[in-house]
């Protein structure tokens, strides 16, 4: 029985480096870097937005707000930041997101039911309690809560206080996700993150006295100065806690992308041999934690809802990542925010300037996008099944370029095959972004010049 673990253990690791190339994570199809931004524009967009209400609206509708401000910059962060400690610039922001939200409401022609909705950032909470509660309610003004409706933000556990917790608790949010990474003091110094154990433990616990019923942790493997003993330790006080949902996220290092990431250098990075084994130790300490596997990155109870939409092939995923919610239409408010009419994307400003510029013009804030055609709906279709219910069917059958780049995969039975279905191995599971990249003909139509994508492990 050893040698037989100790032997899938090597294999497993000679495929994570043989597959460790540059992928998307395929929040979209086509990803951003292949936008047709060019025959892209605002009216085109508007008319696919209310297309797609007319034809889905009763479902209900995803709402994402990007709030981009933090008091300090984790250096690893890889989103959409404004660093500052002035907090005059939330009522500005707040009043800006609303006019961008009544917009879209003139758009739809009704108030819409709003099936899920995610406050993200930045740092959410580092608006205060009753700004955030100007905004909900602001929102609510333009919309109906649907009775199953879901709503989620993202606390940093260092700033979250318990008016924070019961104020969204009684606007509906019942689910929380708190940005952990690690809890090793000398990566939390490298990356300017600071929490401790007992200050998470807190609020999970305050959180769960309230009513939260579902509690995410964020994790980072790959990070500045981590180890094997520190993410041991880290996923150990992490699992004494037993959030509902974990997310194991591979660190991204893109400095020429990210400047923050400049404040180390690569020799702090756990490479290769380092990185890999910090991946499988992960792994292993979820799964014999009873985490299960859900789609890529995430793991989660089987009590959880995220687990039980994969068990009944309800997974769908968005910008917002995997959720057990799924709508045609995603509207992003906010700087940087995306939007998805499923027939079309767009995107706002990337700069709180640009953003609060338009919004000021009363023009609608879409900076770029793309108009998806007849086969980026086809090829997309397949990648989301294969993210979210990890197989795929082909009525005509298996084109025969996306089976010659299958082969690889096949061969090292990572996936399994036929004439017109495509299925993930158990194998196969970390490799789900490597599987996707077959199927992504605008990648391999037009191969990259420079890094656009983090490496898959």
């Amino acid at each position: 029985m050893f040698h037989r673990k100790s032997a899938e253990i090597m294999e497993t690791a000679a495929l994570l480096k043989k597959y460790n190339v540059a992928a998307p994570r395929y929040t979209s199809y086509p990803t951003v870097p292949y936008w047709d931004n060019e025959n892209f524009n605002a009216n085109g967009w508007l008319g696919s937005v209310a297309n797609t209400y007319a034809t889905y609206g009763e479902e209900g509708i995803s709402l994402y707000i990007h709030l981009p401000f933090c008091e300090s910059l984790c250096t690893y962060c890889g989103c959409n930041t404004r660093i500052t400690k002035n907090h005059s610039v939330e009522l500005p922001y707040i009043a800006a997101v609303l006019s961008e939200w009544k917009m879209y409401v003139e758009v739809l022609r009704e108030k819409p039911k709003l099936k899920e909705l995610h406050l993200g950032g930045g740092t959410p909470t580092f608006f205060c309690a009753e700004n955030l509660e100007q905004l909900i309610g602001g929102i609510m003004q333009q919309a109906n809560l649907a009775p199953n409706a879901e709503l989620s933000f993202e606390a940093h556990p260092a700033n979250t206080t318990e008016l924070h917790l019961t104020t969204l608790y009684k606007l509906g949010f019942k689910r929380l996700s708190l940005g952990i990474q690690d809890f090793d003091p000398k990566v939390q110094f490298l990356i300017n993150r600071f929490q401790t154990t007992a200050q998470v433990a807190n609020i999970t616990t305050m959180a769960r006295k309230i009513g939260y019923t579902s509690v995410n942790f964020d994790l980072i493997y790959g990070l500045p100065g981590q180890t094997i003993p520190g993410l041991a330790d880290t996923i150990a006080a992490v699992i004494d806690m037993k959030p509902d949902r974990i997310a194991f996220y591979s660190y991204a290092h893109v400095p020429w992308l990210k400047p923050g990431q400049r404040h180390y250098t690569e020799k702090d990075l756990p490479l290769g041999d380092e990185k890999f084994a910090l991946y499988q130790l992960g792994r292993q300490l979820l799964d014999a934690a009873g985490y299960k596997d859900v789609g890529m990155d995430h793991f989660a109870l089987n009590s959880d809802s995220l687990f039980q939409a994969m068990t009944e092939q309800k997974l769908h995923r968005n910008f917002m990542g995997y959720t057990n919610k799924h709508t045609h239409l995603l509207i992003g408010l906010g700087v940087s925010s995306i939007s998805d009419s499923w027939t079309a994307f767009a995107q706002n400003p990337k700069t709180v300037e640009g953003y609060l510029d338009k919004i000021e013009q009363g023009i609608f804030p879409v900076e770029k996008g793309h108009l998806l055609t007849g086969e980026d709906l086809e090829v997309r279709k397949h990648i989301l099944n294969l993210m979210c219910k990890e197989n795929t069917v082909y009525n005509e059958g298996i084109p025969e370029q996306v089976y010659d780049r299958l082969l690889p995969l096949l061969r090292d039975k990572l996936i399994w095959v036929t004439e017109k279905e495509i299925r993930i191995t158990t194998k196969g599971r970390s490799f789900l972004r490597n599987v996707c990249m077959a199927f992504d003909e605008k990648l391999w139509l037009k191969q990259p010049k420079t890094q656009l994508f983090s490496s898959s492990i």
